[in-house]
C-alpha cells in the first residue's frame, strides 16, 4: 500500500541530474491541444520518449503557474493543461506519462458534503494507468497525504514549486507507477495460478473403493508447464454389487481444453457406471458426450475400462484405441492383457462397437492401466521409444527389486524420464490395482 511521502525538500541540480532550473514562465491562458508525440509503446516508461504532463488546474486567474520542465537528460517536459476533467479527458491521450492535479478543483456533481478528494478519485478511475501527482496548499497537510493513500504517486505544495522539484517528482511519480503496476500484475498472476491449481486439484477424482479389500495407488503428471491436469484421465469406482470398476483415458492434445474434456469424459464415466452401464452400452455413450463437447471434428479420446468381479478374480476388459493394461501376477513375469479385440478410439468412427473381453486374474494380482505418455519417451538420443516392450522389462525388473504400490509408480515414472534424457512432453496417467492372497 503507498505510504505518504514526507514534503518535499528543495534538491541540488547534481542530485537531480539536470543543470540550474529556469526562471518561471506562465502557462498558456487557454487549453492546449495536444501536440503530436512519438509513438510509446510503454506509457509508462519514461525512458522511450520526452515525458509529458498534464496539468489539471482551475485558475480563476486564467494563469497557471507551470515552470519551464526539463527529464533527466535535459530534454524539455512537455506540457499540456486542462481546466475542467472534461478537457482533461480529451488530452489525455496514451503519450501522457504523468497528470499534475490540482485537489481544489471541484468534481462533477460536488456538493459541499461530498468528500474532498472526489476529483482525485474520478482521475484515478478515469486515467488506471497514469501515475497521478496531487497539487494543494502546503497548510493542507492531511488532505495532501490523503491522496497519497487513496492513490496519488505524491503530492507537492503550490508555493513552493520549483523546475528541479517537479521535475524529480513527475519522474519518481513515473517509475513508482511502473513499480506499482508491476507488482500489482505480479500478485494477480499469483493470484490467477493459485486459483488454477486449486481448481485443477479439485478436479482430479477421489477413488470410490469403499468395502472393497484391493489396493489403489496412482501417478499423474501433464505435460503441460506449471500445470496440475492434462487430457489424461483416470477414476476408480465400486458398485453396490461389489464389482470394482477402473477406467483410464487419453484425450488428444495436453492443453486446457483437452483437460477440459478428459473431465467431463471422466464425470460421465463414472455417473454411467454408477447408474449401472458396462463394456460396449457404456463407451457408445461416452462417445456421444466426446461428440457433442468436443470443440474440433478431428478430436478423439483413447479409453481402457476394466470391471473387476466382486470375488477378485476375474475382469472384464474393454480397450478403445488404448494400450493394453498389465497385469504381474507372484512367481510370473509381468504381462501384458491380451488385445486383439481393441476397438476404435471414441469419436473416430460412429456407430462403432467395443468387444468386452473376460480375463482371468486369478488369486493375487497388480493390475496397472497407463496412458502412452509413459511408453512414447525416447530411450538415449535416438529416436527409439520405450514402447510396451520396453515399459514391460521395466516393470518386471523393479517388481523384482521388491517395488510394490505407490513406490513402484514413483519408480517407474521416473525412470521413464531418466532414460527420456528429461521432462516428458506428453501427459502421464498410471493407476494401479492390488489385490493380495
Amino acid at each position: 500500500m503507498p505510504v505518504p511521502v514526507p514534503r518535499q525538500r528543495a534538491i541540488p541540480a547534481v542530485e537531480s541530474g539536470q543543470a540550474p532550473a529556469a526562471s518561471t514562465v506562465r502557462g498558456p491562458s487557454k487549453p492546449e491541444a495536444p501536440r503530436t508525440a512519438e509513438p510509446v509503446d510503454n506509457p509508462s516508461g519514461a525512458a522511450a520518449t520526452n515525458l509529458t504532463l498534464l496539468l489539471i488546474e482551475d485558475d480563476p486567474g486564467g494563469s497557471p503557474i507551470v515552470p519551464e520542465l526539463l527529464d533527466a537528460s535535459g530534454k524539455p517536459i512537455r506540457i499540456r493543461t486542462a481546466r475542467n476533467l472534461t478537457e482533461a479527458e480529451r488530452l489525455l491521450t496514451d503519450d501522457v506519462h504523468c497528470i499534475l492535479l490540482d485537489l481544489a478543483l471541484p468534481a462533477p456533481g460536488r456538493t459541499a458534503d461530498d468528500d474532498e478528494l472526489a476529483v482525485l478519485k474520478h482521475v484515478l478511475k478515469l486515467a488506471p494507468r497514469h501515475a497521478v501527482l496531487a497539487l494543494t496548499a502546503s497548510d493542507d497537510t492531511e488532505r495532501a497525504a490523503e491522496a497519497v493513500r487513496v492513490g496519488a504517486q505524491d503530492y507537492l505544495f503550490r508555493d513552493e514549486l520549483d523546475g528541479r522539484l517537479l521535475s524529480r517528482a513527475i519522474r519518481y511519480a513515473v517509475e513508482r507507477k511502473r513499480s506499482d503496476t508491476a507488482e500489482r500484475r505480479l500478485a494477480e498472476g499469483r493470484m490467477r495460478a493459485q486459483e488454477n491449481r486449486r481448481l485443477e486439484r479439485g478436479l482430479l477424482p477421489t477413488p470410490l473403493l469403499e468395502g472393497s479389500s484391493l489396493r489403489f495407488a496412482a501417478r499423474y503428471r501433464p505435460g503441460r508447464s506449471r500445470a496440475l491436469l492434462g487430457g489424461d484421465f483416470y477414476d476408480v469406482v465400486r458398485t453396490p454389487d461389489g464389482t470394482v470398476h477402473a477406467m483410464i483415458g487419453d484425450v488428444c492434445g495436453h492443453g486446457p481444453d483437452e483437460a477440459a474434456l478428459g473431465v467431463e469424459l471422466r464425470i460421465a464415466w463414472r455417473a454411467l457406471t454408477l447408474a449401472g452401464l458396462c463394456g460396449d452400452e457404456l463407451l457408445g455413450t461416452l462417445q456421444q458426450v466426446l461428440e457433442h463437447e468436443r470443440s474440433d471434428e478431428e478430436i478423439f479420446a483413447t479409453l481402457c475400462t476394466v470391471d473387476i468381479a466382486p470375488d477378485g478374480r476375474r475382469a472384464g476388459l474393454c480397450l478403445a484405441g488404448h494400450p493394453a493394461p498389465l497385469v504381474a501376477r507372484p512367481g510370473r513375469p509381468a504381462r501384458l492383457l491380451p488385445y486383439d479385440n481393441n476397438g476404435p478410439a471414441l469419436g473416430l468412427l460412429p456407430g462403432a462397437r467395443w468387444p468386452r473381453q473376460q480375463v482371468e486374474l486369478g488369486r493375487e494380482w497388480s493390475l496397472m492401466l497407463y496412458t502412452d505418455g509413459l511408453i512414447e519417451g525416447r530411450v538415449g538420443e535416438g529416436r527409439e521409444r520405450l514402447g510396451q516392450d520396453g515399459m514391460v522389462e521395466l516393470i518386471r525388473r523393479q517388481l523384482g527389486e521388491g517395488l510394490r504400490g505407490e513406490a513402484l509408480l514413483t519408480a517407474a515414472v521416473n525412470e521413464v524420464r531418466q532414460l527420456n534424457g528429461g521432462e516428458l512432453t506428453d501427459d502421464v496417467a498410471v493407476l494401479l490395482l492390488d489385490r493380495a492372497a
